[in-house]
């Protein structure tokens, strides 16, 4: 019995009084509402759906787990999925990444990499390290430990006595510098701020740094150059940090390789995924982490750690299922070639709009940010909601893209174009003519709001 379809009134709350459609159903990119009117999925919802919606061989993978159990207690039975999908992510991480740690969602994920970080120390007699140092901006999860990490105001500051806040230091955002350094210069630039960082808290008293490959909502599909990648690998090395990589967003094919770090041959210490891992047909995420650090700490009295569902055996089927279409369909070398040539036609398109002051990205993790004046990329004021609004304007075009604030959360303005991995070039007209719509009726908006600089 349903009650949604007959009293509009909700139950449920999130973050705010607002309201959308009921879903009735999703196939591929697309997505209808109950009242019959049709979306392109953009976002992929928050950057998930990376396969598209209901994929008949993911779900016949889910059913048939479902014949078999559909719960199996990790500390009672392994079970098939499970295991199957370990190795499977062993053969697809960098380097010596060959131990798998299960979650339900990239929180649990990030949440997970730090214990075991901390654990290690402790196993290895390095008691002493504790702080982990991340990038502001960043996110890196909603439970306390990922918040203490993330770099978003907002979201930071009304839990920040609830925690042992972490070091920070500046996100590479070498598009908002205005100096005569070469990218490459400027990607050295940015890494070392960690070494300074370290320095200053103390080498001996931290224990790792945790980055996102490629710039998640935060950021806005924020890509350092190359240069920064292998310094600050060559930074943790020298120090003794560990280097964890928070692939929620940026794993599972997204940027064209099924990992980002495959685009700088990275080998972080850690790696914690989620999101697309499993492509929201369940809940499920994991750390992923080398022999080297796993067996210290589980011969130190185990991992103190863990989740219900860890390994939930449908979840793993479904990830199974996931991994399979990537694979079997080609999904990585169209996410990479079809991203540059969304991106390039984003690009093309920020010629006719003076609002958008970067595209950037990498594979199908795309962004486009808004600004002012696009000479000094100065932001919108913030009472424009600049970014929101196109966002419910495309919306009611049947576009669906996703926005977050640029720079630290109160100011700044960008939305993220990211559609399932499945996206055919066809497709594209279905994304970029109701964008463009939408970018033209904001400027009108914003014009007679007198918000340009």
């Amino acid at each position: 019995m349903s009650l949604a379809g007959h009293n509009r009134e909700s139950r449920l709350f999130y973050q705010s009084h607002s309201r959308r459609p009921l879903i009735d159903h999703a196939r591929g990119v697309f997505m209808w509402d109950v009242n019959g009117k049709r979306y392109l999925d953009a976002s992929s919802g928050a950057m998930v759906s990376n396969i598209g919606h209901s994929d008949p061989r993911v779900l016949a993978a889910m059913r048939d787990q479902m014949d078999k159990a559909t719960f199996a207690y990790r500390l009672h039975f392994e079970n098939d999925a499970a295991e199957t999908l370990a190795w499977r992510l062993a053969e697809r991480a960098p380097g010596d990444l060959d131990r798998v740690f299960f979650v339900s969602g990239g929180s649990e994920a990030v949440e997970s990499c730090i214990k075991l970080a901390r654990q290690y120390a402790l196993a290895i007699g390095q008691a002493q390290r504790f702080k982990i140092i991340s990038r502001f901006p960043s996110y890196h999860g909603s439970t306390l430990g990922a918040l203490a990490l993330t770099g978003y105001t907002p979201m930071h500051a009304p839990f920040a006595p609830m925690m042992v806040d972490q070091p920070k230091i500046p996100a590479p955002t070498c598009y908002l510098d205005r100096d005569d350094l070469s990218d490459h210069e400027r990607g050295i630039k940015y890494a070392n701020m960690l070494e300074a960082e370290i320095i200053r808290q103390g080498p001996e008293t931290v224990l790792g740094f945790i980055m996102e490959p490629v710039g998640g909502a935060s950021t806005g599909a924020l890509v350092a150059p190359d240069s920064y990648y292998a310094r600050i690998r060559e930074i943790c090395d020298q120090y003794g940090i560990l280097l964890i990589y928070d692939e929620v967003m940026t794993g599972a094919g997204r940027t064209g390789t099924y990992f980002a770090a495959e685009h700088w041959g990275i080998v972080p210490d850690i790696l914690a995924v989620s999101k697309g891992l499993a492509a929201g047909y369940a809940p499920l995420g994991a750390m992923i982490a080398p022999d080297r650090i796993v067996n210290p700490v589980l011969d130190h009295g185990g991992f103190i750690h863990g989740y219900t569902y860890a390994g939930n055996p449908i979840a793993c089927a479904a990830g199974n299922g996931v991994l399979s279409v990537i694979e079997d369909d080609n999904l990585l070398d169209n996410a990479a070639q079809g991203g540059a040539a969304l991106k390039s036609a984003l690009c093309e398109m920020a010629t006719r709009h003076p609002m958008i002051g970067d595209v950037r990205g990498l594979g199908l993790l795309l962004a486009v940010e808004l600004v002012a004046d696009r000479q000094t990329m100065a932001p919108f004021d913030p009472r424009h909601m600049a970014a929101s609004r196109l966002v419910d304007i495309a919306y009611d075009k049947g576009l669906i893209i996703y926005w977050r604030r640029t720079r630290g959360g109160y100011r700044g303005d960008h939305v993220m174009i990211c559609p399932p991995m499945t996206i055919t070039r066809d497709q594209f007209a279905d994304i970029l003519g109701p964008l463009e719509d939408a970018l033209v009726e904001l400027a009108r908006e914003l014009t007679q709001a007198g918000a340009f600089a």
